[in-house]
């Protein structure tokens, strides 16, 4: 059995050259390679491509490298994590590209894989799909999507064996795993090394093939930012509250469901295990339980997509972002419930982008508006000012055609029944009339006495 060398976390950063591509592990700050980023944030090393899941978090992480100014470009699919990468992105002082989240787990395991591209439905007739081939495959409009690789990847494991053999914990797998097959160099900050032998055959998630350095550096909750510990403190309107608990009437024992962030997040804490529904995170994780009550955080808990610390049901299992992502687009997912900035006459939905406004990040959204087989979305029925979100053409960044199944407002409830946007409900409080002078697409009244 080969072993492995052990280097110091100066040696490994001395391997990053400049102009290199170098990939990052992690989601957010979990199962981030944190040590070998702040000793590369030492170095006078520029010029870099950098690409992972986000740039981090403000001064922690890849965040420290682009506040040198070592980070010529950044490809990603959500910055917005990271406000300082969004003011670099929109002031031109990094160049950037952004890819669906599911389309850059996947772009890395094929490179990884040696296989020069693939075609996806994953943003077809969006933005992120400009300047790139198209064809109709059974029907279906796709997008190609070059592999990805890289000269250096940084990953970041809970253990390794001498041989290389590495090991994640709970979600630390996420974009952990693909990047450990696609650079030249791959070198691995694990929290311990033991000898060979001491992980089980089965347990081995990255085999020792792929690896060529090990660095054995411990993780602090300092290192994990803003999901080092849960503030369960937030105030929820009864308005918002009505939508979720109208969402989860729709959600049946058994059904694989995908919850998004914002009004969905709520349907998550009406969830019980007793339910029998199995929640999807995208970061890799199936069986996702209620949020911690002690207090602890992601040194003790998976951590969800939305970077907070959750707990895992009985039956609960993990995997990484492309295995996640293939669960999506393959249709394993019953019913994605997500948050949206406008829908229109011909089911089309538009939630990820808003021009001038401090949004650079699309994450899972576009895959799992195509790829889950029921789309439901929850959205107070008007904007701040009174315009209405449901319309007769979406003017906002499009983030799927003909998506959605279901709409969920402060105001009424919407089905596409026949390819008809159908008024089905009205919510509590809401009248006829107002839903009327609210909503400027045109619709089917099939209300219930």
């Amino acid at each position: 059995m080969k072993a492995v060398p052990q280097i110091s976390l100066e040696e490994a950063v001395a391997l990053v050259k400049d102009g290199d591509i170098l990939l990052q592990g992690g989601f957010g700050m979990t199962g981030n390679p944190v040590h070998l980023m702040h000793a590369l944030a030492e170095t006078n090393t520029k010029n870099l491509t950098f690409i992972g899941n986000n740039v981090g978090e403000a001064g922690i992480g890849g965040g420290k490298l682009l506040r040198n100014g070592q980070i010529k470009k950044m490809i990603g699919s959500f910055f917005t994590s990271n406000p300082e990468a969004v003011k670099a992105a929109q002031e031109g002082k990094v160049e950037y590209e952004l890819l669906p989240q599911g389309t850059l787990a996947e772009a890395i395991r094929a490179g990884g894989a040696g296989i020069g591209g693939f075609f996806t439905p994953t943003s077809a007739g969006t933005e992120l799909a400009k300047g790139r081939e198209t064809k109709v495959i059974r029907g279906v409009e796709q997008v190609f999507v070059e592999g990805i690789r890289g000269n250096v990847a940084f990953v970041r494991a809970w253990k390794a064996d001498t041989a290389g053999n590495l090991t994640y914990r709970m979600t630390e797998q996420n974009f952990n795993r693909a990047m450990a097959t696609a650079a030249d160099i791959v070198i691995a900050e694990v929290e311990e090394i033991v000898p060979v032998g001491e992980i089980a055959p089965e347990h081995v998630h990255t085999p020792g093939s792929y690896v060529n350095y090990l660095v054995q550096a411990t993780l602090t909750p300092e290192d994990l930012g803003s999901s080092a510990s849960v503030d369960s403190s937030r105030k929820v309107s009864e308005r918002r509250m009505n939508m979720a608990k109208r969402a989860l009437k729709e959600l049946k024992k058994g059904d694989v469901v995908n919850l998004g962030i914002g009004i969905p997040t709520l349907v998550a804490d009406l969830i019980t295990p007793e339910g029998g529904i199995v929640m999807h995170t995208e970061n890799g994780m199936l069986g996702v339980g209620p949020v911690p009550t002690d207090g602890g955080g992601a040194m003790d808990y998976p951590v969800n997509a939305g970077k907070i610390p959750v707990t895992a049901l009985p039956g609960a299992s993990y995997f990484d972002s492309a295995d996640s992502f293939a669960m999506i687009r393959g249709r394993h997912v019953d019913i994605a419930v997500m948050g949206g900035l406008e829908v229109d006459e011909k089911a089309n939905l538009a939630n990820w982008a808003v021009p001038g406004q401090p949004l650079l990040g699309v994450g899972g959204a576009m895959d799992l508006a195509s790829g889950a087989k029921t789309l439901i979305i929850t959205m107070t029925h008007t904007n701040k000012d009174g315009s209405p979100k449901i319309v007769p053409v979406c003017n906002l960044p499009l983030t799927a055609l003909k998506a959605v199944d279901m709409i969920i407002t402060d105001l009424a409830v919407f089905k596409f029944i026949d390819g008809q946007l159908t008024l089905t409900e009205l919510m509590p409080g809401a009248t006829l009339e107002e839903v009327r002078s609210k909503t400027s697409a045109k619709f089917k009244e099939a209300l219930s006495v």
